[in-house]
């Protein structure tokens, strides 16, 4: 920027400033922070010549979406479940403590019946919309709360809010909008069966109004920017449709305002799931601390929809509360807005309880003078309910076809408004579907291209994604003495240092060959010369899956060509074939398909356990676990007991990927973040589940984040003891989408792995004793190199396996007993069979192993 950008005297922008920014906007340029700071402030004629390109964009955005002159509104209800928080907002009159609320001859929570009264009043008049609002985590800071969760059967506030919301579904029709405040990943997760659609305001991310005294967030952890920030990011990493927006006039700054718009746009570009923005302007309300403090002026409030829809773009959706704005609708419509929000004929806006909602006819020919037609949406807008999975859950589905116009999106104005069941029984495994030979027959049928159909729209926003990753894809200078850390790590490996570690990490040469031997050398200590293999299959029972994993070639959608699902009968029939060809474990793991129940994993455990009692049921991944477990409405504790219970001996540490954030939102839209995939974990050792680990490696991290990670499996291992081997995982890229987006490595080199293998052995010694390599991944060769660097495990024969070979991997499928004996003999060294646990397998098994070795039956039949 020039000069010509600086403010005058009076803080104003200059009038050049305004000139030049004003007329990038016109020409449809895009604005930086500090132009839109400049157009925040335009007023009389700049404000006008602002409104106008605005409202070009918005109008733009109108036809591409093919409703060309319609204004939207939700005909909603206002359900204010609790008006307890644990925050302390200095504006705010919906929070209140519990002695007012006794006072009032309220609970602590509105009872199901008090919802489900008002629910019951809006399906009557025409209502689709439960708008239900909350205080942020009351149980934190109230007894009072706590004592009513724990009295009433919840564990907390979130499962108050799924329950009620499953009773408002099921019970009146209406969809639930969830704005319960800061949510974490696992509580999306547990709300978005049950909600089509979910909000919370950003408001703003200026630090200073949260972190000084006598601003207005101060004493509010909820309102921290970056807390919420993560909130969004959850949302759209989830797939859940989402309202965000800024409250104006609280104090901020117009660079500060500008900043929060464009952390809302990057946002809303990363993930596609920013529903709305809501610009709402600050009304000072009587006993507050802010009851002296200037209401925003209505050109302040115009100014920032058209500086919102002119950063938004054409797609976004941008809404202004209708009985904030003292009937200046016209001038809203000219500044860009295409929606009014909430307005409900039943309720008041418990929030600003002053401001009564404007009837709907009155907003109907006001919009109308405005040239617009007024039209009902949905809570969710009707981009979402077109793109239909994985942004809408199938147990939501049948609820919103009752209420949408399958050709718009739109609400169906005369739609009836009534319950209906929320989701199938349980005991409802789906039937099998799909060809499930995807083990020898990749790309000769169904899917033949390196890419899919709608690879530019499902795993987020690439562009986005290649400048995240971009610092990351750095190495890091390392200065560290090899030598030094190469006598320490023979000396005591436990004494390594992290500058160390690195330094090792990125050995080569005759520096990593010594760091190999010493590796070899601790291996040998521990392990003996054994080279130790299992006689296993895997079966991975479905493929369809929404996730969108970045890295992942194996998931399909419902009508993929590739796609398949077997049914519990296939389980166990497969599972049967691997004992009768001396098998003592089946590895079970698939995707996340929408339509299978929480219980159908215990299903599918009962299922091996019924047909072959004395196999091992090693199956399920973290991710699986809380998919389960939030489907259910269980804890991750209840819902590993029920599955122990169920037959399940022990669990993968897949989904583990590389265990650092940083790179994990990289790798994954939607899968588990770190803090959780430790919570399943250290929850399946308390319960006597034993557990393998792993990490997945080579792709946009570096060794810096290889060390964290094993530093956090070694952590867990001293305090739980329950990993029984560490697993080493190199990304295959062939298939990738992240490669295929030329944002991740074509893999690990070679170097790589021969330095991941000999120091994943010297930094998890003493505390996991077996580390084991792959086949699939590295082949025949590869693997004997890393049993030199410091493995004693090949792991299993398999027998099929297909999520490599999906993602391009040129290996196989199987590998015989005497393929591994072979593979442990090019390193010089003896193999012995092994139990899941390391344990000594039974001579019978061995026996039946070495009868039908190399002479596999049909493994996998096509499914009608």
């Amino acid at each position: 920027m020039t000069n010509s950008a600086q403010p005058d005297e009076a803080g104003r922008p200059t009038a050049n400033a305004m000139r030049r920014a004003l007329r990038r906007a016109r020409d449809g340029v895009a604005l930086d922070v500090t132009e839109a700071a400049v157009l925040l402030q335009a007023r009389g004629d700049d404000l006008d010549d602002l409104t106008a390109s605005a409202a070009r964009v918005r109008d733009a955005g109108l036809e591409a979406a093919g409703r060309p002159g319609v204004i939207t509104y939700s005909k909603s209800v206002f359900i204010p479940l609790t008006r307890l928080c644990r925050d302390k907002c200095h504006y705010c009159t919906f929070a209140t403590v519990p002695g007012k609320l006794r006072r009032d001859g309220h609970g602590m929570f509105m009872s199901p019946d008090e919802v489900l009264d008002i629910a019951r009043r809006g399906a009557a008049m025409g209502c689709k919309e439960a708008l239900i609002t909350l205080g942020d985590k009351p149980e934190d800071r109230w007894p009072e709360a706590r004592e009513w969760l724990e009295a009433e059967g919840y564990d907390d506030t979130i499962a108050y809010v799924r329950a009620i919301s499953i009773r408002i579904l099921e019970e009146t029709g209406l969809l639930p909008h969830l704005n319960p405040g800061v949510m974490s990943w696992t509580d999306f997760q547990r709300l978005k069966p049950v909600a089509p659609s979910m909000g919370m305001m950003l408001e703003t991310t200026s630090e200073r109004l949260w972190s000084e005294p006598g601003q207005p967030h101060y004493g509010s952890p909820d309102k921290e920017p970056a807390v919420r920030l993560r909130v969004l990011e959850d949302a759209g990493r989830s797939s859940v449709p989402f309202t965000s927006g800024l409250l104006i006039g609280i104090g901020e700054t117009y660079e500060e305002r500008a900043e929060s718009l464009f952390a809302l746009r990057r946002v809303a570009r990363s993930y596609h799931g920013i529903q709305e923005l809501i610009i709402q302007n600050f009304r000072a309300k009587p006993d507050t601390a802010m009851r002296g403090m200037p209401d925003a002026e209505i050109d302040d409030l115009v100014a920032t929809i058209a500086v919102a829809r002119h950063i938004m773009g054409p797609a976004g959706n941008i809404q202004a509360p209708p009985n904030l704005i003292a009937g200046e609708y016209e001038r809203l419509i000219g500044a860009g807005i295409d929606d009014w929000g909430g307005v409900s004929p039943v309720t008041i806006d418990h929030v600003n309880p002053e401001k009564p909602w404007p009837r709907l006819a009155e907003l109907a020919e006001r919009s109308a003078a405005a040239g617009f037609t007024l039209a009902e949406r949905l809570c969710v807008y009707p981009e979402f309910v077109q793109r239909g999975e994985p942004w809408l859950d199938p147990r939501l589905l049948p609820h919103l076809r009752a209420l949408a116009d399958p050709e718009t999106g739109l609400a169906l104005p005369d739609a009836v408004v009534e319950g209906h069941p929320w989701q199938e029984p349980d005991e409802g495994y789906v039937a099998s579907s799909g060809r499930t030979d995807l083990h020898r027959t990749i790309d000769t049928t169904g899917r033949t291209a390196d890419r899919r159909d709608d690879f530019d729209e499902v795993y987020g926003d690439w562009e986005a994604l290649r400048e995240q990753a971009a610092p990351g894809l750095v190495p890091s200078r390392i200065d560290g003495d090899v030598r030094a850390a190469l006598a320490t790590a023979a000396d005591d490996p436990t004494r390594l240092t992290d500058d160390e570690a690195l330094a090792l990490l990125h050995a080569d040469g005759p520096a990593l060959d010594a760091l190999c031997s010493i590796a070899d050398d601790i291996r040998k200590t521990v392990n003996g010369d054994d080279v130790t293999y299992i006689v296993t299959r895997n079966i991975n029972f479905t493929n369809v899956c929404y996730t969108g994993c970045r890295f992942c070639a194996f998931a399909q959608r419902r009508t993929d060509a590739d796609a398949y699902t077997l049914s519990l009968d296939q389980v166990a029939d497969r599972a049967a074939q691997a004992w009768d060809v001396g098998a003592v474990e089946v590895c079970m793991q698939g995707g996340i398909h929408p339509d299978l129940p929480g219980t159908a994993y215990f299903d599918i455990a009962r299922a091996v356990k019924e047909r072959v009692p004395g196999m091992h049921v090693h199956a399920f991944s973290p991710m699986e676990v809380v998919n389960g477990a939030t489907r259910t409405g269980l804890s991750i504790r209840e819902w590993l007991t029920a599955a122990k219970e169920a037959g399940l001996d022990s669990i993968p540490g897949t989904a583990a990927e590389i265990l650092d954030d940083e790179v994990r939102w990289i790798l994954t839209k939607g899968k588990l973040p770190t803090a959780t995939w430790i919570e399943v974990i250290k929850t399946a050792h308390e319960l006597g589940i034993r557990s393998s680990s792993t990490m997945m490696y080579g792709h946009v991290d570096q060794p810096r984040h290889w060390l964290g990670h094993l530093r956090t499996l070694a952590a867990i291992q001293q305090e739980t003891g329950g990993f029984t081997e560490f697993v080493t995982l190199p990304f295959i890229h062939t298939n990738a989408p992240v490669y295929l987006a030329g944002i991740a490595r074509p893999g690990p080199t070679t170097r790589d792995n021969r330095a991941v293998t000999a120091m994943a052995r010297i930094l998890l010694h003493p505390h996991i004793p077996n580390i084991q390599t792959s086949w699939v991944k590295l082949g025949q060769e590869g693997a004997a190199e890393m049993l030199r660097s410091g493995a004693n495990d090949l792991g299993g024969t398999l027998m099929e396996e297909t999520i490599s070979r999906m993602a391009g991997s040129s290996y196989g499928s199987y590998r015989s007993i005497e393929d591994l004996v072979a593979i442990a003999e090019t390193a010089g060294r003896p193999a012995k069979p092994r139990t899941t646990l390391y344990g000594e397998v039974p001579e019978e098994r061995q026996r039946a192993a070495r009868a039908s070795d190399g002479q596999l039956p049909e493994l996998l039949p096509l499914v009608d």
